[in-house]
């Protein structure tokens, strides 16, 4: 396995697409919560915190994490060099785990080099007691949870086929769906009544949980049930490409 995942983590950054990819993150982040006046603003909002950071990062990575994870299986199904790996000693469960944590890895680089971003807001608040450490410590173990679930799920995609745009659109319109799908469904009139329940198989309604700076271990268990699901589904299609 860390052969397989020293190689992604290779190939990714020994590519000019692997800076660009975490270049736009920054650079998009950057736009909408310092430059434009909207409500991702910072400073339109008064308070010493990132409420909005983390929302605008969640649909970002919606895009960008298949984009790190198209690659994963399609390039090894295109070349043909998924046969030559399977002649190798090691096992289908430690091939994908090597192609997960190699694109996780990547986007949890992307996602700490906004640091920086709570380093600013430190500096120009007046008092930097009275920024809520706490609460963005908790809202970033949310968007590593998310990140898990994003990954496995572009991972998934991209053993489908071995079109890396095919398998950047499937992942992206999989995360779309199972992040805000299911929670714009809930809030429709179906029946003569909205069905909140639908809300609780969304990501969404997890993940914002847990941005609010409250860790309830049902919303954890649920996302990484989401990533497990997507590995093990990618683990049964590799499966099927052996045989």
């Amino acid at each position: 396995m860390k052969a397989i995942l020293y190689k992604e983590l290779q190939s990714f950054f020994s590519h000019p697409l692997g800076y660009v990819i975490i270049g736009v993150f920054l650079l998009v982040n950057a736009f909408f919560l310092w430059w434009v006046n909207s409500d991702f603003n910072i400073f339109e909002t008064g308070y010493a915190q990132l409420v909005n950071f983390f929302e605008l990062s969640a649909w970002l990575f919606i895009f960008i994490v298949p984009a790190i994870g198209m690659k994963s299986f399609s390039e090894e199904l295109k070349r043909g060099t998924i046969e030559l790996i399977f002649t190798q000693p090691i096992s289908t469960w430690q091939l994908v785990f090597g192609k997960f944590f190699g694109s996780f890895i990547v986007a949890v680089f992307a996602l700490l080099s906004s640091l920086f971003y709570v380093y600013s807001l430190s500096q120009m608040s007046e008092n930097p007691l009275l920024v809520d450490y706490g609460a963005i410590s908790a809202a970033y173990l949310g968007l590593v949870l998310l990140l898990s679930c994003f990954t496995s799920i572009a991972v998934f995609a991209s053993s489908l086929s071995d079109n890396q745009i095919i398998s950047f659109l499937l992942a992206a319109v999989i995360c779309l769906f199972s992040f805000f799908a299911l929670h714009g469904i809930s809030t429709w009139r179906l029946f003569g009544s909205e069905i909140y329940s639908l809300e609780y198989l969304s990501l969404h309604f997890h993940y914002s949980s847990i941005t609010r700076g409250v860790i309830d271990s049902r919303n954890v268990i649920f996302m990484l049930s989401v990533t497990t699901f997507f590995l093990l589904l990618t683990y049964q299609q590799i499966e099927k490409l052996k045989n």
